[in-house]
């Protein structure tokens, strides 16, 4: 098979090398665009992450491929739809990074609730006053968790060892974890009203766009704090910085935004015509929140540890592995449907 892996840096590639002895390889270190997909059409396999949108126009300059090898657990970069219809199998890493999301998401709670950001670039500049650093203890707050798969009850547990009390809302509960772990399950509304700081881990689905949004910012305390390292897409940015800038909510941290492609490479806002005005009303809204002294936003960097990426490659070769002798796992769409015609 031709494999054709992108985004890929050259320690990846080095672990790759297992793949050659079988198979043509074939290496890209930028995402894949309409601009970089020359010479990948005749690709079998492409191993993309997620700054490659493989939309159905894309794809369709694709005509042999067989296997979409995704190296992360998240799949909306990619058209399940398109890839079902043409027999396109879609693999993806469904559990790499439970304790480095989960890790993560207190990086963000600590250095918003010690102003950690604030206080470090003061004393950079010799500046030693503690005026406005003042913080709040974790011990004793509640967490209300969206979501409780491998990420939320890690979580969870991290949460229970500083002493907060958990309350969790998710289509399908898990009651064996909350009697394990210590923590109940409670109506989405009642989360909200309840959390002293409010974390999301769900996926982006058309369900969970907006997730949060106006209505869920007026159920929160007006001292919560919200944190996403989910999708960007699950919280109304606009309505965020409604509830920001008028009180309803404290702060936020964030490693997630939508329309992230765009806003890493804004230069494409003049490329790419087909941005519509919400698509443009979300940029503006990213970058006024990248402003707010009460918001500490990282580049979708909770995955980015040394053993999360080593575990995720590991994966995604033996996706490929067993692909190859006719035995798919992990996968989210099955090529079962009859070619269009």
């Amino acid at each position: 098979m031709k494999i054709v892996i992108v985004e890929a840096e050259q320690w990846e590639q080095s672990l790759c090398a297992r793949l050659e002895s079988e198979h043509e390889v074939v290496y890209s270190t930028v995402a894949l665009t309409r601009d970089t997909i020359g010479g990948f059409a005749d690709a079998e396999v492409i191993s993309p992450f997620v700054d490659s949108r493989l939309d159905a126009e894309l794809l369709a300059r694709l005509p042999r491929l067989r296997l979409v090898a995704t190296r992360s657990t998240g799949f909306d970069h990619i058209d399940l739809d398109y890839c079902a219809v043409h027999r396109i199998t879609v693999c993806n890493v469904p559990d790499y990074g439970d304790s480095t999301v989960a890790e993560h998401v207190f990086a963000l709670l600590l250095g918003l609730a010690r102003h950690l950001v604030e206080a470090a670039e003061r004393t950079r500049r010799g500046v030693f006053t503690r005026s406005g650093l003042r913080g709040f203890e974790l011990q004793g707050k509640v967490l209300g968790v969206i979501g409780t798969g491998r990420i939320g009850r890690r979580v969870i547990e991290i949460a229970r060892g500083f002493g907060m009390t958990v309350v969790a809302t998710d289509l399908y509960p898990d009651h064996t974890a909350a009697a394990r772990l210590g923590f109940r399950y409670a109506p989405l509304a009642e989360t909200l009203a309840a959390a002293d700081v409010l974390t999301l881990h769900v996926p982006a689905t058309t369900d969970t766009v907006h997730l949060i949004s106006d209505p869920e910012f007026a159920t929160m305390k007006p001292d919560a704090v919200l944190i996403n390292t989910a999708r960007g897409p699950v919280v109304d940015v606009a309505a965020l910085i409604r509830a920001l800038t008028a009180g309803q909510v404290a702060a936020a941290g964030l490693d997630v935004l939508p329309e992230e492609p765009v806003v890493r490479e804004e230069a494409e806002i003049f490329h790419n015509r087909e941005i519509a005005e919400p698509q443009l009303k979300t940029l503006v809204a990213n970058h006024v929140l990248l402003g707010l002294s009460n918001v500490l936003v990282t580049p979708h960097n909770a995955y980015n540890t040394s053993e999360a990426l080593h575990r995720i490659i590991q994966t995604t070769l033996d996706n490929i592995d067993a692909f190859a002798r006719g035995e798919p796992r992990n996968v989210v769409a099955p090529a079962t449907a009859p070619p269009s015609t």
